[in-house]
C-alpha cells in the first residue's frame, strides 16, 4: 500500500476500536507510530478527525466522513487486488485469522501448516483471544475470519460448525476419581475445582451444563481461575484441583500418562465454528482458507469418531440459539 492508503488504513482501525493502545496491537505498530499517521492525516486534511478527552478518543463530524470514504476506499483496493489476482491465478496476500485460546494452541498450528504448504504466498497473521473477543473483532471487521470454542448465537454473522469437541474431567493419576468411567457434577462438587477465566469459550460451554442441571459456578469449590488450558494442566499436575477442559488438549499428558482424562455424565460436547461476517467482501485468500479449513476439520472430527449427520445436527441445534 502506499503511503497515503497507510494512513487510511490505520485511521479506519482507530475509528473501529475507538483505541489507538488497541489500534496498535491491531496493526503489529507502535503506539507512536499510529498517532504519527494520524497526525499526519489530519494535518493532509488541515482538521481534527478525532476529539481527544479524559484518555477518550471520538470521531470529530469530519472523522465520520473520512471514515465512511475509507471504509469504501480500502474495500475497493481489496477488490482490485482480488480481480487482478483472478486473471493471473495466483492465491496470494495477507489474511488475519482471530482464534481462541484452545484452538490456537491445539488445532490450528497443525491446519495453518498445512494450507501454507498448499498457498505458501499467503501471508497469515494470528490473533489470539478469549471467545468473546474474537467475536468482537468479526463483528468490528478487525479480522478476516475468526475460530472460537464456544457457540454463537450472533444473527449478523455467519456461523459454521467445523468440529465437535468432547469435555473431560482431568485429574491427576492419583486422585480419587481417576480410575472411573464416567463422573458427574455431583461428584465433582466435592473437590478442588480449577476454572477457566469470564469470556472464554470453555467457561461459556460449562457454565451452561452446570445451569442444565439446575447448578451454577458458586456450586463447585472453586480454587483458583486462570487464563490459559497449559496453565490448568500445570496445576492440576501439581494437585491444586480438577477441571473440565477439552479432551483436545490432553493429547500429550494422556500419551505420557501425566493426567486421566474421566467422561462426564451426562456428556459435554461442544462445536468448534468459523465465524465470519455475513456480506463483508471475501478476497480468494479468504475463500480458498475458508475452504480448506472446513475440510481439514471435518477429517478430523471424522478421524475422532463424530460423522457429518453429527455435525449438521450441532450447527441446527447453534442456529435455533442452543
Amino acid at each position: 500500500m502506499a503511503m497515503a492508503d497507510r494512513r487510511l488504513q490505520v485511521f479506519h482501525t482507530v475509528a473501529k476500536v475507538l483505541s489507538f493502545t488497541k489500534a496498535a496491537e491491531t496493526l503489529h505498530m507502535t503506539q507512536p507510530a499510529v498517532t504519527f499517521q494520524i497526525k499526519q492525516l489530519e494535518e493532509q486534511f488541515n482538521t481534527r478527525l478525532f476529539d481527544r478527552t479524559h484518555n477518550k478518543i471520538s470521531l470529530t463530524e469530519a472523522g465520520r466522513i473520512v471514515y465512511n470514504y475509507a471504509e469504501q476506499i480500502l474495500e475497493l483496493y481489496e477488490r482490485m487486488h482480488n480481480d487482478v489476482r483472478e486473471i493471473t491465478g495466483e492465491v496470494s496476500g495477507s489474511l488475519l485469522i482471530g482464534a481462541s485460546t484452545t484452538i490456537a494452541e491445539y488445532m490450528l498450528p497443525r491446519l495453518l501448516g498445512a494450507f501454507k504448504e498448499n498457498f505458501p504466498e499467503v501471508n497469515i497473521r494470528l490473533q489470539v483471544g478469549n471467545t468473546d473477543a474474537i467475536v468482537s473483532m468479526v463483528e468490528n471487521n478487525l479480522i478476516d475470519l475468526g475460530l472460537v470454542e464456544a457457540p454463537v448465537y450472533n444473527k449478523n454473522l455467519e456461523v459454521e460448525v467445523c468440529r465437535i469437541d468432547e469435555m473431560v474431567l482431568a485429574v491427576p493419576v492419583d486422585h480419587p476419581l481417576a480410575t472411573r468411567k464416567e463422573v458427574s457434577i455431583e461428584e465433582i462438587r466435592r473437590y478442588e475445582y480449577i476454572t477457566r477465566e469470564e469470556g472464554s469459550g470453555t467457561r461459556a460451554v460449562i457454565d451452561q451444563y452446570l445451569k442444565e442441571q439446575g447448578l451454577s459456578y458458586s456450586d463447585l469449590d472453586v480454587v483458583l481461575e486462570l487464563g490459559s488450558p497449559e496453565a490448568i494442566k500445570m496445576a492440576i499436575e501439581a494437585g491444586i484441583g480438577v477441571a473440565i477442559v477439552s479432551r483436545t488438549t490432553l493429547r500429550k499428558e494422556l500419551e505420557l500418562g501425566t493426567l486421566k482424562a474421566i467422561p462426564l455424565n451426562p456428556p459435554l460436547t461442544r462445536p468448534f465454528s468459523h465465524v465470519r461476517q455475513k456480506h463483508k467482501f471475501r478476497n480468494r485468500a479468504v475463500g480458498e482458507l475458508l475452504e480448506f479449513a472446513v475440510d481439514y476439520c471435518k477429517a478430523r472430527a471424522i478421524e475422532e469418531g463424530f460423522t457429518v449427520p453429527d455435525l449438521e445436527a450441532a450447527q441446527r441445534r447453534m442456529e435455533a440459539g442452543g
